[in-house]
């Protein structure tokens, strides 16, 4: 009943959500904006190998903030640490994956960094609110619980409260991790 706890670890994973997005989809609409990203198409690397050197430093920094914030909310907020802080950061992993494909995604549909930007405002902010970040899922209305399970930040705040306050491992964490991958599958798909 103490918001801090509840909160201060559901804000790594708005942290995590909001880096992903806007920075991996400003990064590949500046290189457009600029014209290297059709020197980078034209020349011979692999398209997988030029995604993967967009998406490494954007996983890098995502990282470092995530400890950053496990620090903050562990010694400025007295948040317990009770579960596997390895098994967060490979779980982790796994919401990134679908939170970057966002970011691709956007940077697709956006012609200038300041669309990229708007479009990834649009994508984070429906996520604070309907994810049980700010608010309970249960007391939300039918529809907004609906659209509530197709949100990755909702299955990544119960992994991470999970992990974090309560200490469980895989073996419960599991049912949540089947949408993160499914949602990272379908929007790398697209």
């Amino acid at each position: 009943l103490v918001s801090a706890i509840l909160i201060v670890p559901g804000l790594i994973g708005a942290l995590l959500m909001q880096t992903t997005i806007s920075q991996m989809a400003m990064s590949i609409v500046r290189e457009r904006e600029r014209g290297t990203l059709e020197a980078l198409v034209v020349s011979p690397i692999r398209r997988w190998e030029l995604l993967l050197g967009k998406i490494i430093p954007n996983l890098l920094v995502a990282f470092g903030q995530m400890t950053m914030a496990l620090l903050v909310a562990r010694f400025v907020f007295d948040v317990p640490m009770r579960g596997s802080l390895p098994l967060l950061y490979a779980l982790s992993l796994l919401f990134m994956w679908g939170t970057l494909g966002i970011g691709i995604f956007v940077s697709a549909a956006a012609r200038t960094v300041p669309q990229a930007m708007q479009l990834a405002f649009l994508t984070f902010l429906p996520s604070i609110y309907l994810s049980g970040l700010l608010f309970p899922i249960d007391g939300m209305p039918v529809a907004a619980q609906y659209l509530s399970s197709v949100i990755p930040l909702t299955y990544y705040l119960r992994i991470v409260r999970g992990i974090v306050l309560k200490g469980i491992g895989i073996e419960y964490l599991w049912p949540h991790l089947l949408p993160l991958v499914a949602f990272g599958a379908v929007i790398f798909t697209l």
